[in-house]
């Protein structure tokens, strides 16, 4: 396994330009990156920039188009770094594979500059970005030189081109780990793997799920590689890819030496030759889910070797994250929690699984192939209500109408909110959880939790 330092040198004598599709944060990192190490580049974006990224490739001399590919310029690079957004089935993407020109995704770009420093990347379909803010949040409290990239922060190749750091805690999406060659994590997480994106998969599990493990690929005996034991798909593929990396489960059902188990309100985090133990109740993340955010970051602390209460004060004085299980407002005893991040069925699974009362629960979007029936149980025994928030619900209505007495469209965030507010009483709960994407009404999920939050303060 080369260095990150010899894999930066043998692209010193490239022959042409770095072309970078798509100017989201992700291409303007890159962009910045590739422009600080001397190479010749061009962005090219088919839609339109945002204001503050035009300002930018502008003030670093960097040439770029919009709402437009110039097909022979993009086919004359010697290296292309692509968004995660575009597709493999992309007409272009086609003609530069069918070129043999390389094609990277901006972490695989991003590592390759980072000299000595380590990575600690954090890949999954549930729990990934709660997992990375807490990992970082650890980190940062125990005084480590460190940044939050990837998914959530700055892209990771704007970090290293313009503030480099000795650790960097990266959350990691599989089209990302798509488009990797060298990629190396120092501390590889997997939270869990269910289906997810199968639109970008053809439809097929197994390809998701070969995506997933790609994060352990480059890894080294030296590496660490943190999975969730009690998560059967994880643990029934594991064997069949080549992890030469030290393994550092974590499971509730288990007691597991080295990793990390709940046991009796407990968790153990045994890591290396370190222990340290901390009671659920001292947790700032409530639910079944969360705790098994927290084991995996406190083994990843404790393999980073931070001090055993350095570790437990963060994790006691962390703050939930905007958009995930996010308590709104209680509104003459309804309770609002905008749960918008949950873009698949096992997110919402999740979200329902935490509560107690009575839930109206608001549902829809763009649907990736989901299967309901995953959430089937917990819908009849919690939710007296679904109000349907997206262009097409017929697939939800087909899922719970034998189960739900209650069931409406909506085609806005006010409307939803109005209409969960009329079907509740005193003592409920209103939870937006989707399991689906944004796109059809919303720019994105965050745009989706916005609006939602600003119509529950308008009741």
């Amino acid at each position: 396994m080369k260095n990150p330092q010899s894999v930066e040198n043998t692209f010193n004598d490239m022959n042409g330009p770095v072309i970078i599709l798509g100017a989201g944060e992700s291409g303007i990192g890159a962009a910045l990156l590739a422009k600080q190490k001397g190479y010749s580049c061009f962005v090219s974006d088919g839609g339109k920039l945002k204001e503050d990224h035009r300002a930018e490739l502008i003030a670093n001399g960097i040439e770029w188009e919009e709402g437009k590919h110039s097909i022979e310029r993009v086919l004359s690079a010697a290296l292309v770094i692509k968004s995660p957004g575009i597709p493999e089935k992309n007409e272009l993407v086609k003609k530069i594979r069918e070129k043999g020109i390389p094609v990277i995704s901006e972490i695989e770009w991003a590592y390759r500059f980072i000299g000595n420093s380590k990575v600690v990347a954090i890949t999954g379909s549930n729990g990934k970005t709660t997992t990375t803010a807490l990992t970082y949040h650890i980190c940062k409290h125990a005084g480590l030189n460190c940044a939050l990239v990837g998914n959530i922060g700055y892209s990771f190749a704007r970090q290293v081109a313009l503030n480099p750091k000795a650790w960097y805690i990266a959350e990691i999406s599989s089209f990302q780990l798509d488009d990797i060659s060298t990629f190396r994590p120092y501390i590889a997480i997997l939270t869990n793997i269910t289906e997810d994106h199968l639109d970008r998969y053809d439809y097929q599990f197994r390809n998701y799920i070969n995506s997933k493990f790609r994060i352990t690929m480059n890894q080294q005996p030296g590496d660490y590689f943190i999975y969730c034991e009690d998560d059967e798909v994880t643990v029934k593929y594991i064997k069949e890819f080549s992890i030469l990396s030290n393994p550092l489960p974590f499971s509730m059902r288990k007691e597991l030496h080295p990793g990390a188990f709940v046991k009796d309100h407990e968790m153990t985090v045994a890591a290396k030759d370190e222990k340290f133990q901390m009671s659920i109740y001292d947790f700032a993340l409530k639910g079944k889910h969360n705790q098994y955010n927290t084991m995996a970051a406190g083994l990843a602390a404790s393999v980073i070797g931070l001090r055993k209460d350095k570790i437990r004060e963060a994790i006691q004085s962390f703050e939930a994250l905007e958009h995930r299980m996010e308590h709104v407002a209680t509104v003459r005893g309804v309770e609002f929690i905008n749960d918008s991040k949950a873009t698949n069925v096992n997110s919402t699974w999740y979200a329902l699984e935490s509560l107690n009362q009575p839930t109206i629960l608001i549902l829809g979007g763009v649907d990736k192939g989901n299967d309901y029936s995953l959430i089937l149980e917990l819908v009849k025994e919690k939710v007296k209500a679904i109000v349907c928030m997206g262009t097409d619900n017929r697939k939800i209505h087909e899922a719970f109408q034998n189960d739900v007495a209650v069931i409406v469209n909506t085609s806005s965030a006010a409307e939803a909110v109005h209409s969960a507010y009329q079907l509740a009483n005193k003592g409920d709960v209103v939870l937006l959880s989707p399991a689906c994407a944004s796109f059809d009404l919303f720019k994105n999920y965050e745009d989706r939790g916005k609006q939602f939050k600003d119509a529950v303060k308008a009741l």
